[in-house]
């Protein structure tokens, strides 16, 4: 025989385990099909006992080889959904005896962070885990790193450009599942139709866009009228002013696509002293729990930075180790947090 595609029962019986146990908790796991990967075991890989081959789909096996540079950019450095993001990534980093530097701008914008993955090959950097803001805007920095032989792996949010993996939350299904918390309530309430505001970063965003993309099929086919999206550029002050627009037209629901949008639509909830107005976000930060527990948001879809931070070191790690690992995407979880 040539070879043999050699799949991984043991992170099949892992993984099944943990979702079980969540499930049984109460997560809402959106019935998400996760890829455990395959590997291809020749002549070589079962001469040498086959080990290497059959784990190379499981990125936790990696071990560094060398002290690799690995640059993480995200949007921003300022979100904690970031902060969180990075603080899995460090500590992965020192498991596995490799450098992470956190290179991230001030804020969303496309310029900073194309000078940040410049500014990572000229630093010598082998590899580069980003959350891109735009999925085009960055797309020729990243090429070119690709082309100088830089490892690109992907968290949270893609560009166009391949890479060796991509590790986000299964967006569209979660900004779905935070429809429907916001229909069960309106519902509950005796409400069945009424305006609904979106509050989005901005139209380019892949995540952020397939969030509301999700949130708005939930209401397909219902009575409610969804509002044209505004942007607030996940600035928390932007964003409640659109919000304090909402709420002045009359709306019984607003949905904030990211920390900020949150944060910005729970505080004009609170300012408008109309508790009524079912609010709901995503991402999780001190500011929106506190919202959750004083009644001006209903919920939120809570990532998991932390794990995406983790499995994006990993995986660049295991690709400067020489592992194809055949651009898979992996969907790292969300959770619905009430109060």
């Amino acid at each position: 025989m040539l070879c043999t595609m050699a799949q991984n029962p043991d992170v099949m019986g892992e993984d099944g385990v943990k979702a079980a146990v969540a499930a049984i908790k109460g997560e809402s796991l959106g019935g998400k099909v996760t890829d455990t990967g395959v590997s291809v075991i020749t002549k070589d890989g079962a001469q040498a006992g086959g080990a290497p081959a059959a784990q190379a789909a499981d990125t936790a096996e990696v071990k560094a080889s060398q002290a690799w540079k690995i640059a993480l950019i995200t949007m921003d450095s300022i979100d904690q959904h970031w902060v969180t993001l990075n603080e899995g990534a460090q500590a992965e980093a020192e498991k596995l005896g490799v450098t992470v530097t956190f290179m991230s701008p001030n804020t969303k914008d496309d310029a900073q962070q194309i000078e940040c993955v410049n500014n990572a090959v000229a630093g010598g950097y082998q590899a580069i885990v980003v959350a891109a803001n735009g999925p085009d805007a960055i797309s020729s920095a990243l090429k070119e790193a690709a082309s100088a032989g830089v490892k690109l792996v992907y968290v949270d949010s893609p560009a166009n450009v391949d890479a060796e993996a991509t590790f986000s939350t299964d967006n569209e299904a979660a900004g779905k599942t935070a429809g429907e918390e916001m229909i069960k309530a309106l519902e509950a309430a005796g409400i069945t139709s009424g305006k609904i505001g979106i509050v989005n970063v901005n139209a380019a965003t892949d995540s952020t866009v397939k969030r509301e993309k999700g949130f708005r099929s939930a209401f397909e086919g219902k009575g409610y009228e969804l509002m044209e999206t505004q942007y607030g550029e996940g600035d928390a002050a932007k964003s409640q002013t659109i919000a304090e627009n909402y709420i002045t037209q009359g709306v019984v629901g607003i949905f904030g696509c990211n920390e900020g949008s949150t944060t910005g639509t729970g505080n004009a909830i609170k300012a408008s002293g109309n508790a009524n107005i079912i609010g709901v976000g995503f991402d999780k930060s001190d500011a929106i729990m506190n919202l959750i527990n004083d009644g001006y948001l209903l919920c939120t879809m809570a990532q998991n930075p932390d794990v995406m931070g983790e499995d994006g070191v990993k995986a660049a790690v295991a690709a400067l180790e020489g592992q194809d690992q055949g651009g898979k995407v992996t969907d790292t979880g969300v959770s619905v947090i009430k109060k």
